[in-house]
């Protein structure tokens, strides 16, 4: 039969008789131009087809052909259903910190200029470069009043509220996941949340962190399965204190999922709280989660890459098993009423490269910072990166982790080990 595959190329290995060579030769075929091959060689003996992905396959010629020869090709039926799409071996999936881009409560004068359009413009080439970013929505996408939630403290108590608009510009910069898990995803209760989700649906952005209707999602790309959950220690959202319950939930994901990214918002904050404890912590009198504890528990039952946010500053690193954690990625684009002073005003952007079964191969680091006038721009300072290296040295002595001072992310050696 003749050569059905169309819109195919191939690259043929021609194997000659011992007269004048021995050397193969590659010659490009593409059947969408033709299903003849020109015969422009020496007399061949063998033709043999290379797909990718694909051992060789015989093809056979109906007599040997010779020099000057054009020549219909035979393939074996088998080549019919051949999947040529090329394998995949490592993915990249990038983690940013917490979002808010403006809020129109209590005031419009908390939202940027020009509808917050430019607020992540410096950093979508960077977050569009990955199979996978992923992000911490702080706050609700509403256009309507919602009810606004009730505080203990209104001195401690911020509420917000972006216009639905602003979810184009996380689409428009590239997110693919972001986290509901953090304590002000209900701000303005159901109809808050129903929007925010009824907005990144009409996006396309995936989103998980709400107990019992939105606590993970799966999702497909370029032929790997990747599942997501996230967690906080507030109303409404998946409890990073219940470690039996997140175990599960991250077990029912890895049964389905050839990669498992898990998100957190948890743990004390400010300037003061920037070292990983490896104990339960508390803030202003709310059990915070113990973040190391369920960093690693979540691993145990099949995560493949923590990413933790919360304290608003930056925390350490670490592997695990294989497997990347950060404690926290700070703020990464906070405006209006977020304290962005010191150490609160930089942050990490981690890009990871994995293998597909979630394993970590090598990242790096890319420093931002933020003023109250603009969203986040590359530091040239590198001063995330200096942060990062110091804490994780400090917390987690024995990591494999390395990070340099250019931000790149790999393993010890034995000499550093040591």
């Amino acid at each position: 039969m003749r050569l059905l595959l169309q819109h195919v190329a191939f690259a043929l290995f021609f194997a000659f008789a011992a007269t004048e060579t021995d050397k193969p030769v590659l010659v490009t075929y593409d059947s969408s131009i033709s299903d003849t091959l020109k015969v422009d060689t020496l007399k061949l003996d063998t033709i043999k087809v290379d797909t990718i992905g694909v051992d060789s396959i015989d093809l056979a010629a109906d007599s040997l052909p010779v020099l000057g020869d054009t020549i219909a090709l035979n393939v074996q039926d088998s080549l019919m259903n051949v999947d040529t799409t090329p394998v995949i071996e490592y993915v990249s999936v990038i983690g940013v910190g917490d979002m808010m881009l403006g809020t129109n409560y209590p005031s419009p004068s908390y939202l940027p200029i020009q509808g917050g359009k430019f607020m992540l413009s410096d950093m979508e080439q960077i977050l569009k470069n990955a199979d996978v970013t992923v992000g911490n929505l702080e706050g609700t996408l509403l256009d309507g009043e919602g009810e606004v939630k009730r505080c203990r403290n209104p001195e401690l108590c911020y509420a917000f509220r972006s216009p639905e608009s602003y979810g184009l510009h996380f689409a428009k910069a590239g997110f693919d996941l972001l986290s509901l898990a953090n304590n002000h995803s209900g701000d303005f209760g159901l109809e808050g949340r129903d929007r925010t989700k009824a907005t990144l649906d009409e996006l396309g952005i995936l989103y998980a962190g709400l107990a019992k209707t939105d606590e993970t999602v799966i999702f497909e790309k370029d032929g790997i399965k990747y599942g997501f959950c996230a967690f906080s220690p507030n109303k409404g959202t998946c409890d990073i204190r219940d470690l039996p319950r997140a175990k599960q939930l991250v077990e029912q994901l890895a049964e389905e999922s050839d990669i498992v990214i898990v998100s957190f918002h948890g743990g004390a904050e400010g300037k003061d709280n920037q070292r990983v404890t490896r104990k339960t912590e508390t803030y202003y009198g709310e059990n915070r989660g113990n973040v190391h504890a369920f960093s690693h528990a979540v691993i145990d039952a099949g995560a493949d890459v923590v990413f933790g946010h919360g304290p608003h500053v930056t925390r350490a690193a670490e592997l695990y098993k294989d497997r990347f954690i950060i404690y926290s990625l700070g703020n990464f684009c906070t405006y209006g009423r977020f304290n962005l002073r010191d150490v609160a005003g930089y942050a990490p952007v981690v890009r990871l490269k994995l293998k597909t079964d979630g394993t970590f191969v090598e990242g790096d680091v890319i420093p931002i910072y933020q003023r109250k006038s603009h969203g986040p721009k590359i530091d040239p300072q590198q001063r995330a990166v200096i942060r990062l290296m110091e804490l994780t040295k400090a917390d987690f002595p024995e990591t494999d982790l390395r990070i340099d001072v250019e931000g790149k992310l790999g393993r010890k050696s034995e000499s550093e080990e040591e």
